[in-house]
């Protein structure tokens, strides 16, 4: 598939994603989409960071697609830096001040704020690490052999 059919297929917000994901590699995150923290939650995209931090941005792309989600605060537990990202046209207002900001579109992105940060326990830091690793092994897997069964 070619990168214009690629961008044709994806959602508003998996483009948000994707642009979240190329800024954060370039500060020397590597990122995996869709990750299950816990059950009944997912966020849109995790990343680990150089010095082993995890950040979780949660991606919108409407006030209706904000104004809908009642479980983000949920994410706050799992996570050293809360980041919500969006694009222009967002009116960043609704936004709560204390998380992190992230304008971004299909290509790129920038932090805007900064959140605090609000380390995490050891063991929960290390239950997380792990399940990063096996969820980005998982999606590896599947790309190499589209074939196989694997639950991602």
């Amino acid at each position: 598939m070619n990168a214009e059919m690629e961008m044709e297929t994806l959602k508003p917000g998996q483009l948000l994603a994707r642009g979240v994901c190329r800024h954060l590699l370039s500060h020397g995150f590597v990122t995996v989409e869709e990750l299950t923290p816990t059950r009944g939650r997912r966020v849109d995209v995790m990343a680990l960071g150089p010095k082993g931090e995890i950040w979780v941005v949660e991606c919108k792309s409407s006030r209706a697609d904000f104004q809908s989600d009642n479980k983000w605060q949920d994410y706050l537990e799992w996570c050293d830096r809360f980041f919500w990202a969006v694009d222009q046209e967002f009116p960043i207002d609704l936004l709560p001040d204390d998380s992190g900001l992230i304008i971004a579109d299909a290509y790129d992105g920038e932090v805007i704020r900064m959140p605090d940060e609000h380390k995490l326990a050891p063991a929960r830091r290390k239950v997380l690490t792990q399940k990063f690793a096996r969820h980005a092994a998982r999606r590896a897997h599947a790309a190499r052999d589209p074939d196989a069964r694997i639950r991602i």
